[in-house]
């Protein structure tokens, strides 16, 4: 994994934790339930990927510093709590760049042990967006990807990009960059346009 990617993979990890800690605090649970949100939201996505792909050990098995990452995200919004919400808009554009790098990172995975490219995509998909869905619904609370924000067409855009280049033989880092750059922005337009999807019953409502 080329050194920039790896940096980003751990920043998403620390930035999904801290999601996860956050969305622990609006629970007020203790701090065993904020490891627990972290964790799940931090390595949820990549576990379920490997456990479908039959990787064997999961990634985070043979490499603790995800189980760190995710710790010390549950310890920062435990810890500093007032001061992390208050930031919470700077934490959306963070979770940002881990949904973008997560799809990718998600999707090579699966090419690089012989998935096929729908396969990738989804995999893609699923490692930016698992961790998250693993979390609400331990929350007893409707996922993100189910709602109307861009988010789950985001992670979708930057794996099929990262797919069609990878297929296209282009070099590593440019496939890689390409989808990431795609997933973030999507999101961003998301973020900053207000644009999302279509809600069933939307029209006859207006």
């Amino acid at each position: 994994m080329p050194p920039l990617i790896q940096i980003g993979d751990y920043l998403g990890t620390l930035v999904f934790a801290i999601a996860g800690g956050l969305a622990a605090a609006e629970k007020r649970l203790d701090i065993g339930g904020f490891f627990l949100l972290a964790f799940v939201t931090g390595v949820g996505g990549g576990t379920l990927r490997d456990i479908i792909l039959g990787r064997g050990e999961v990634f985070w098995a043979d490499q603790p510093i995800y189980i760190l990452l995710s710790m010390l995200g549950a310890a920062i919004v435990f810890r500093f709590g007032p001061s992390v919400e208050r930031k919470r808009r700077a934490l959306l554009w963070a979770d940002a760049v881990g949904l973008a790098v997560f799809a990718v990172i998600g999707a090579a995975t699966a090419s690089e042990l012989g998935a096929r490219p729908i396969t990738s995509m989804l995999m893609g998909v699923l490692t930016a967006t698992g961790g998250g869905v693993i979390r609400e619904i331990i929350r007893n609370e409707l996922p993100i990807v189910l709602r109307r924000e861009i988010y789950l067409t985001a992670a979708l855009a930057g794996s099929v990009a990262y797919v069609v280049l990878d297929g296209f033989e282009m070099p590593r880092w440019v496939s890689m960059g390409a989808g990431i750059v795609a997933a973030f922005l999507l999101r961003a337009l998301g973020m900053t346009r207000n644009m999302h999807l279509p809600v069933y019953g939307a029209a006859k409502e207006a």
